[in-house]
């Protein structure tokens, strides 16, 4: 066993677990999932059958991952955020056959009490405000915010604000790196 785990989590078998995660009391690892290299899932956090998480993806405490839901490498998943997988749940009406795909691509970062609809996809490094609520696809390097989250502006890789110039360029203020705003959609200049 190349990762960590507290001894009140619990690992059910048929589970890859990357060398260097770390899973933390009281959490619950059910059979079928992948979890990649470098993980850290805090405490009380559940991952469910067929769920995958790339390398070096952080869970903060009280997070649940249903099935359904795919996170990339280097995604951050605040204190009690939450995922769906049914658009319509019924207690008494089994929908197991139903369960939309939710997908948060790299670097994306999920805000503390969030809750992401689903059926929709997180673009690479996007910011999900604390308390929004996803009710829609967020592009790649947005900032959404509110319930139902709406787009308020831009960031960086670093998570920054971008602030762009009539020619449609800025600079990330940590790291220096370019971007550019064309046809509503941003991206990182090399």
């Amino acid at each position: 066993m190349h990762y960590y785990s507290h001894p009140s989590a619990v690992i059910d078998e048929d589970c890859s677990i990357g060398e260097g995660t770390r899973i933390w009391h009281f959490s619950h690892i059910m059979s079928g999932c992948r979890i990649g290299k470098n993980c850290n899932l805090g405490q009380n956090v559940v991952v469910s059958p067929g769920v995958i998480l790339g390398n070096n993806v952080k869970v903060q405490n009280n997070v649940s991952i249903y099935t359904g839901v795919e996170c990339e490498d280097d995604v951050f998943l605040g204190p009690s955020m939450v995922f769906t997988n049914v658009i319509n749940p019924r207690s008494a009406i089994v929908r197991k056959d139903q369960y939309k795909k939710t997908i948060v691509r790299k670097g994306a970062s999920v805000g503390a009490n969030a809750t992401i609809v689903c059926g929709n996809e997180i673009g690479e490094y996007a910011l999900i405000g604390a308390g929004a609520v996803i009710t829609k696809p967020v592009p790649p390097y947005a900032l959404v915010a509110g319930n139902p989250a709406k787009q308020i502006g831009w960031v960086s890789e670093y998570g920054h604000t971008l602030l762009f110039n009539e020619s449609g360029m800025a600079v990330c203020p940590e790291s220096g790196q370019p971007y550019v705003l064309k046809h509503q959609s941003v991206s990182r200049l090399i």
